[in-house]
């Protein structure tokens, strides 16, 4: 896990890849409490019978369950010490390259992009990538802005 010392250690790591995170399985017990919480329940995530039968052959994750792994993974890459809290302050730019088939696993890759500072709180954007195990092509890729208050 990468440590920041403050926004000061943040932003002169503009640039700088983080070490990837673990490897995570995207279970069809996931999917199917992603589908419960979002009302998303489109066969190709829940039904296991019919997906079988789909161009994936089996049931794949939700988008935005992919999305939603972004902070597991970010609490495994990296924290900024000397702040009060990190809010999520939105995503930018969220794209899904290729389908995640329920079974496989997935990992985070990110990057700081880019510090804006200001007189009460200040922002950053990580650019991250979902690696999808195997496959050439990410699963997700997303820049996340995240707000910095200081203590």
């Amino acid at each position: 896990m990468r440590v920041f010392n403050g926004i000061d250690d943040l932003e002169a790591a503009i640039g700088e890849e983080l070490e990837p995170s673990s490897w995570h399985t995207v279970t069809q017990d996931e999917v199917n409490m992603f589908a419960d919480a979002t009302g998303d329940h489109q066969w190709i995530h829940v039904d296991v019978e019919k997906a079988k039968d789909s161009p994936f052959g089996g049931t794949i994750a939700h988008g935005y369950l992919t999305l939603s792994l972004l902070p597991r993974f970010a609490y495994e890459m990296y924290r900024v010490d000397g702040l009060s809290a990190m809010l999520n302050y939105g995503s930018n730019r969220v794209r899904f390259p290729t389908p995640v088939p329920v079974g496989s696993r997935v990992r985070g890759r990110a990057e700081v992009a880019e510090v804006t500072r200001g007189e009460s709180m200040s922002q950053a954007v990580f650019r991250f990538t979902v690696e999808l195990e195997g496959s050439a092509k990410p699963a997700c890729i997303a820049e996340t802005v995240t707000v910095l208050i200081p203590q």
